[in-house]
């Protein structure tokens, strides 16, 4: 057994590490076009937290006691994610694409930190989104879509890698669920 052989393994894990990249570079690609840079890069901002600010504020101040119940479920939840995507962000040092790749990758919008893993935008509109839906339905139709596209202007704008927002999203789901537990809608 040859012990200087690549495992199927480290094979494996770097033809993911290749094909995402390859998507970076293309979805990055993207943004070149300024109308689509400016939206994302809107979409982008929206996510550093003013909407899900703004949200938790009229939730509290128009639905009564179930509005306050609910945003203060989201802001309890809001800063647990905050504690531990900054936790996993400065124990793993994952380089933004832009860094790691920039002849391909280019930044179109500023972070607002250093490091990639995970994406806490997408981990606060994955979970802000859950926790805001299980509360009040009727956002579904507004929330969801902007989950997403958050989620998407990460990749696009160059400072995320997929796997980032997709364990972003992870950890934003797990902390609405285990909130929603601790705090069910509607008691």
């Amino acid at each position: 057994m040859d012990l200087h052989a690549p495992s199927s393994i480290s094979r494996g894990i770097a033809r993911i590490q290749r094909v995402e990249q390859d998507l970076c570079i293309h979805l990055n690609g993207w943004a070149r076009f300024a109308p689509i840079r400016a939206f994302f890069g809107a979409v982008s901002r929206l996510g550093d937290g003013v909407v899900w600010y703004s949200l938790m504020a009229l939730m509290a101040l128009t639905q009564g006691e179930p509005g306050m119940r609910a945003a203060a479920v989201m802001a309890a939840t809001g800063l647990t994610g905050v504690a531990i995507y900054k936790l996993l962000k400065y124990r793993l040092i994952r380089e933004r694409p832009f860094i790691s790749f920039p002849e391909a990758i280019s930044m179109r919008a500023a972070p607002l930190d250093r490091y990639s893993f995970p994406s806490g935008h997408t981990l606060h509109a994955v979970m802000f989104t859950i926790i805001g839906v299980a509360w009040f339905p009727a956002l579904a139709a507004v929330l969801v879509p902007l989950a997403i596209l958050i989620a998407m202007s990460r990749v696009i704008l160059g400072l995320h890698y997929p796997t980032d927002v997709l364990v972003g999203a992870v950890i934003g789901w797990s902390l609405a669920e285990i909130a929603l537990l601790a705090v069910p809608p509607g008691l």
